[in-house]
């Protein structure tokens, strides 16, 4: 990619169809490992108009009420209008949940099985996973979805706060950032679509988002007079949510991770448990590309792994610094694989995984968050993947792993400053 460029990052709201979705698989995996942390999980959820299809593949030792979980999910996101289709308390719920597949059970079990090749708890599919992260924002996260889901969040305050009583729980923003040799320097256009009652005048809504959403949220330095507003654009937007679209479980990938600016996988992450890799493994690699920014071994990282179902070591491990680094990034991998255990028993372990922390993740973004909880947001491994990088080759010295920790600091406190 050129040094001077355009990108475009989107972020969408609880009341999005698809997001509605992931909520409720979320929800669901979280009060099976509420009860139960060996909970093998993957629920995905379809809704339309006041229909929702609640399905997939459990088992565990909870003892659940599965439509209780989804109504009271959709009630949280704020679909409870008396003239909503889709209503928390007046939607039809399906059930079309079974247990695992037996043959996939044995491959994750941490048992010896006909045909497997080890005893240790094996991936849950094949696949291949991503991991990303660069300096140029506060939360080593690229700008332009940092700014979409921070224009999401702040329109679901105030939704739910009950200080605007004509907006409605659908909602999508997207905000385009020119680069200049590599470096944010300004916003290009603020796209924001919201649900909305059916009294409000188009002109209201403009102002509102403008006023109060947009310029109280993104940093003021980065929006100038040419920037563009594209509020409401088609001008109306009250007919919303399943009732407007169909919702499906993790079709929001990108949403979900880097909004494009690192590569993704393909596999979601909403309502499946940390023995499937599709979202464990996403999540150490960002643990992973995270600590290797924070260290000041490169101002941006990409980690790829692969995985064969049934086997517990990756198939391939790739990072790629992008000519940011102060070591080659064969000498990373050498380093990265000395500090990080890539096998799944050992992801669970690492970053604490069987626990009912997942409905946090659901909404504007799984990367970037600085809960507690959240423990592949920490940057824990500094200071041992300094020392790996050291050990692995003699060209680093302590004064250049210094320089570039400082770069990241200082780019990750301008950053701080701007969006403060």
């Amino acid at each position: 990619m050129s040094k001077n460029y355009i990108f475009s990052s989107e972020s969408v709201g609880e009341g999005h169809p698809d997001k509605v979705c992931d909520t409720i698989s979320d929800a669901v995996l979280d009060a099976c490992l509420a009860q139960d942390p060996r909970s093998r999980v993957a629920c995905e959820t379809y809704a339309k108009s006041n229909l929702v299809v609640v399905g997939g593949e459990i088992t565990t030792k909870a003892k659940l009420d599965f439509n209780a979980i989804a109504r009271e999910a959709i009630r949280e996101i704020g679909y409870t209008h008396d003239d909503d289709v889709f209503h928390a308390d007046r939607v039809l719920i399906l059930n079309a949940i079974t247990s695992q597949s037996p043959d996939i059970a044995q491959g994750v079990d941490a048992k010896a099985a006909e045909g497997k090749k080890t005893a240790e708890q094996g991936a849950g599919d094949q696949g291949l996973m991503f991991g990303y992260a660069t300096a140029e924002t506060p939360e080593l996260m690229p700008a332009p979805i940092m700014f979409a889901h921070q224009l999401g969040r702040e329109l679901t305050r105030v939704r739910k706060s009950g200080a605007v009583k004509w907006l409605r729980p659908d909602a999508k923003s997207q905000v385009s950032v020119q680069y200049v040799n590599d470096q944010p320097v300004r916003i290009t256009n603020v796209v924001v679509s919201t649900q909305h009652s059916a009294d409000v005048k188009h002109r209201t809504i403009e102002k509102f988002i403008i006023d109060e959403i947009v310029k109280k949220v993104l940093p003021a330095q980065l929006l100038d007079k040419q920037t563009t507003y594209l509020i409401n654009p088609t001008g109306r937007f009250v007919v919303g949510g399943p009732q407007g679209d169909t919702g499906l479980t993790g079709r929001k990938i990108i949403v979900d991770s880097y909004g494009g600016m690192g590569r993704h996988g393909g596999g979601c992450f909403s309502g499946k448990d940390p023995s499937k890799v599709d979202r464990s493994a996403a999540y150490m690699g960002r643990y992973v590309a995270k600590n290797i920014v924070a260290a000041g071994l490169a101002t941006s990282a990409e980690i790829q792994f692969a995985y064969a179902i049934g086997y517990p070591d990756p198939v391939s491990v790739c990072i790629n610094t992008f000519g940011t680094g102060v070591v080659s990034d064969e000498d990373l991998e050498r380093a990265v694989a000395e500090v990080f255990s890539f096998k799944p028993a050992a992801i669970i372990k690492q970053l604490n995984l069987l626990r009912p922390i997942f409905s946090k993740t659901t909404n504007y973004g799984h990367f970037g968050k600085t809960d507690p909880d959240i423990t592949w947001e920490k940057t824990d491994k500094v200071e041992a993947l300094r020392k790996a990088a050291g050990k692995s080759t003699s060209a680093v010295a302590p004064s250049t792993l210094k320089k570039a920790a400082a770069l990241v600091n200082s780019r990750a406190t301008a950053r701080g400053a701007a969006t403060a």
